[in-house]
């Protein structure tokens, strides 16, 4: 096998002789994996913590600058049906630029930036208490995005780049998109030990809605110590900035700050890790309690995981650019699971797991338990067969919908226990046809509730790829709570008519909130990295097939190299 790298599309040193570097090669069709450096069992494969020296007969000399201008121009057409209002074809131009400092550094820019071929979220059928965590897609947040994203904890996210370009129409208490000016980010390593990420995003003022233009800034450091562990600080800062007329240019007043120090174990064979964090926020008026702290360990071996963690989030703690569902608790979250590897042709390993998770606070005692033990067995062909058992408490502090349908809710100050079974399968994802089939039965508060999951994977050659989403949930609650049968289809079909010609459909119904979603793309790379794009979005009431906001979007980028 013979691989070409063009090496102007890579950033290195002018006058490097010596690289470390690491190739590997998976054979999906025999399972096998081969590296060239050794790797460890218990590491990914895309580690960079093993590698061979490639030395080259000469010092390579840089030919370009590493600069590079990714300039559109795009059109939009819009109507809403349920407001009565549309936006005729509208221009739009703007653009993005990326600087290469150094080897491992990147200055990304981006002026009047636009997201409207990004692709749609999955709908989820919603049955929490709290906020559902989405990820986030647009380009220009992802690159070196697990430096600003690995702080916190799932629960705590110090800093949640969605947040940016979404703001609160004062008009109507929904959350609406908000345009961003401009952009500026410096991420990378600065030294073999040093990563730095440095971030400003500024979004525009929308009278009409009653939105205040905003100006973001993120800070995140991180230094290597010891083998692979680091610690990391990271500084996020909301001002209310305007820059035009609408209000003064600055309220010293309106922000919401945090600052977080972390420190991410991560030993030599990989056996143990772990993390401890304290995270803080500040405001104009004073709040109790307002930090997180955060201490986690994991040992993970052949056949031994444990782990246990402990979350403090106190009742003042509000990271506006971050994603917190919830404050004023303690959870307690220890697991155990042993895995057997027997010697046969049709089982790889199986074996038990125990999870326990208590959450509580001063005031209220315990609000909510989870008791999980569960039995996984991994094939030889890489399918997976969970089952399981739940037993729950909850307490409920606020009125709560169990059907999120409008119905009757139940009363704050109440709480339930409830038992729930359930399974778990996984198909060969080798195999052009994969399913992944996952239900449970049992109570909920104080009725019952039957789920399946399914997401379905079809693989056509190297010219279609058809997949199916969906969620049925049947909820049969006593008066006055309502009845429920929830459904959830998202088919997607993504076709590749050629190496520069691609189409991808998504259709999404969901009768919890009684829509149905359309969103097609058709691509076409005329040149390398540069796309022309066709966007087409359609919502509608399922019963009538009336719409409710309907979208046309042509954008046209081109990638130019200095």
């Amino acid at each position: 096998m013979e691989a070409i790298i063009p090496l102007s599309t890579l950033r290195f040193k002018d006058g490097a002789q010596n690289w470390n570097v690491n190739f590997y090669r998976i054979d999906s069709h025999f399972g096998e994996r081969s590296t060239w450096a050794p790797i460890p069992r218990n590491f990914p494969i895309i580690s960079t913590a093993f590698s061979r020296k490639l030395i080259f007969e000469e010092p390579l000399k840089k030919n370009s600058a590493n600069i590079s201008l990714i300039p559109y121009m795009a059109a939009r057409t819009s109507n809403n049906f349920l407001e009565g209002t549309s936006e005729s074809l509208t221009p739009a131009f703007g653009g993005d630029a990326k600087i290469g400092i150094g080897p491992a550094l990147n200055l990304d820019l981006t002026f009047n930036p636009d997201f409207s071929q990004v692709e749609v979220d999955q709908q989820v059928t919603n049955l929490d208490r709290f906020e559902i965590f989405f990820p986030e897609r647009r380009q220009f947040f992802l690159e070196n995005g697990d430096l600003f994203a690995s702080f916190g904890h799932p629960l705590a996210r110090p800093f949640f780049s969605r947040r940016i370009g979404v703001d609160r129409d004062e008009a109507t208490g929904q959350n609406v998109q908000n345009k961003i000016i401009y952009g500026a980010r410096l991420s990378g390593k600065v030294t073999d030990d040093w990563r730095v990420g440095l971030m400003n995003m500024q979004t525009a003022t929308d009278e009409e809605r009653g939105i205040v233009g905003k100006n973001f800034s993120v800070m995140a450091i991180q230094k290597k110590v010891f083998s692979r562990s680091n610690v990391g600080l990271i500084f996020v800062d909301r001002e209310s900035l305007a820059l035009d007329e609408y209000q003064s240019l600055f309220d010293p007043t309106a922000y919401n700050r945090m600052l977080g120090v972390e420190y991410n174990l991560a030993s030599e064979d990989n056996r143990w890790t772990g993390k401890a964090l304290y995270h803080r926020t500040f405001e104009s008026t004073e709040k109790e309690a307002p930090r997180t702290l955060n201490a986690y360990v994991l040992y993970s071996d052949l056949h031994w995981r444990w782990s246990v963690s402990y979350l403090d989030i106190g009742a003042g703690y509000n990271p506006e650019v971050g994603f917190v569902p919830r404050v004023d608790y303690k959870r307690f979250n220890p697991d155990l699971g042993y895995r057997f590897f027997p010697k046969s042709t049709f089982i790889n390993s199986h074996g038990p797991q125990v999870e326990y998770e208590l959450r509580w606070n001063e005031t209220l005692g315990s609000t909510d338990r989870d008791i999980k033990l569960q039995y996984e067995v991994r094939f030889q062909s890489l399918a997976q067969l969970t089952i399981g058992y739940t037993n729950s408490y909850i307490y409920l502090f606020d009125d709560f919908d169990p059907t999120r349908t409008g119905g009757e809710p139940l009363l704050a100050g109440t709480d339930y226990t409830t038992d729930r079974y359930g399974f778990e399968f996984r198909s060969n994802p080798r195999q052009p046809f994969n399913v992944r089939l996952e239900g449970q039965a049992g109570e909920y508060f104080t009725g019952n509730i039957a789920s399946l999951r399914s997401e379905i994977a079809w693989r056509i050659g190297y010219t279609a790829n058809i997949g199916m989403n969906f969620s049925y949930n049947r909820i049969r609650l006593p008066e006055p709570q309502n009845d429920a049968d929830l459904l959830l289809v998202g088919p997607r079909i993504d076709l590749t008519f050629s190496k520069s010609l691609f189409w991808t459909t998504f259709i999404q119904y969901n009768n919890q909130i009684e829509n149905i979603n359309i969103n097609t793309r058709l691509q076409w790379r005329f040149a390398p990295v540069s796309d022309f794009f066709l966007v087409y979005t359609d919502n509608y009431f399922p019963d009538s097939f009336s719409p409710k906001q309907r979208s046309l979007v042509l954008k046209l980028n081109y990638w130019l190299n200095i």
